[in-house]
């Protein structure tokens, strides 16, 4: 994937300390978990897909899933598999055709009802099933979660590999009294899978759904006291030092609003200090659109260890990919971390002579961050994500 050539533009570059790196889904699967940005679903019955991707349509396009489950009527699902091994076929012959080379396709996914349909669409496929990159799993539980991952495994190869997306939003997972259970016998199924796990997302809409819940465009789904207790006990299963895997935003679903109810929720400074009037104007464009309860439940999500988001329109994959830069403090202060944690120091102060690191605390931070910095990029210290913004054609 030729991240610069689909993102920013060549005097974008100028922004980077150290530029976002290329990768594809042969990449090694640690990078892959961190660099999947703003994963846009689209429906299966949607038409030229394959155009979209091999015209580079959406820039910055890291990863998308194409969904033959909530995304489609149950009606339809005949005429969706039909429609999504089109334009799979029409993809696969555009790369035979040497249109797009297949190391620059986006990470594409198909999200399946169940491992019947899983075995069906794959075993249609053949050798085209070479442009997916993996399968996401709906409704992920204990009773239906070894079966598909152990379909995934038997499917994927050295050659081309398979990989998982587990989501997890059922209601043995968002009811208080079973979710301990629930979540333990998931990891030990995930544990057993875990290199064919590329990343487990959080379905906010489907436990939404369980309580009446819909959340406004201003506030985030950390304001919703239900889903953040359970977002909260999914990082705590999933994301800690003995449980590395990587966790992904739930959907914003959200691409234009009406009138707002709260104040805007982001300042004023950082536009007025980088570009004036103008970028006063930007941020003006940013809560026109309200794009700013995206930007905060983005900022919320990193806070809490997430990395990337669902997204549901392509307006929303550069604003991901902006937030998850890296910044030159934090990749300054990951590397000095890193390269003194042999255990002889305990603390230093940062060479920003604002904080302190210490060294084994910090050291699994560091490691993410270093990981991050490879599929997002570090930005140099002059810069922010403001800069980035500000390409995102708000202005």
């Amino acid at each position: 994937m030729r991240f610069f050539s689909n993102l920013y533009d060549d005097d974008i570059k100028q922004f980077f300390f150290k530029p976002p790196t290329s990768f594809s889904k042969y990449s090694p699967r640690e990078i892959l978990s961190y660099g999947l940005g703003g994963t846009l679903y689209m429906p299966a019955t949607k038409k030229n897909i394959h155009e979209d991707v091999l015209t580079k349509k959406h820039a910055g396009l890291t990863s998308l899933v194409i969904c033959l489950e909530d995304a489609i009527g149950d009606n339809e699902v005949e005429k969706a598999e039909m429609m999504l091994l089109h334009e799979l076929s029409q993809l696969y012959e555009g790369i035979e055709k040497g249109y797009i080379d297949i190391e620059e396709l986006p990470l594409i996914f198909i999200r399946v009802r169940n491992k019947e349909q899983l075995s069906h669409i794959m075993a249609l496929l053949g050798e085209r099933r070479e442009v997916i990159t993996g399968i996401v799993i709906p409704k992920f539980r204990q009773e239906n979660g070894e079966a598909m991952l152990d379909e995934i495994a038997h499917l994927s190869s050295s050659r081309s590999p398979l990989y998982a997306m587990p989501i997890l939003e059922t209601k043995e997972i968002i009811y208080k009294e079973s979710r301990e259970y629930e979540l333990l016998n998931i990891k030990k199924i995930l544990d057993q899978y875990k290199h064919n796990v590329l990343n487990i997302r959080i379905g906010a809409t489907d436990f939404s759904g369980l309580f009446g819940i819909r959340r406004h465009s201003d506030t985030t789904v950390y304001d919703i006291a239900v889903i953040r207790d359970c977002i909260a006990d999914i990082i705590n299963m999933f994301v800690r030092l003995d449980s590395p895997y990587v966790v992904s935003g739930p959907v914003w679903e959200y691409f234009s609003s009406p009138e707002r109810v709260l104040k805007p929720q982001i300042r004023e400074t950082p536009f007025l200090e980088r570009y004036g009037k103008e970028g006063l104007k930007l941020r003006k464009e940013i809560i026109g659109s309200h794009m700013d309860g995206f930007i905060r439940e983005i900022l919320m999500d990193i806070a809490n260890g997430i990395v990337g988001k669902t997204i549901i329109h392509p307006t929303h994959i550069q604003t991901v990919q902006a937030l998850n830069a890296i910044s030159y403090e934090e990749y300054t202060d990951a590397a000095h971390i890193i390269s003194e944690g042999n255990g002889e120091i305990g603390v230093l102060k940062s060479s920003f002579s604002n904080k302190m690191n210490e060294l084994k605390p910090h050291l699994y931070w560091a490691q993410k961050i270093m990981l991050k910095s490879e599929t997002y990029g570090v930005l140099q210290n002059e810069y922010t994500y403001v800069d980035l913004l500000k390409q995102n054609n708000y202005v």
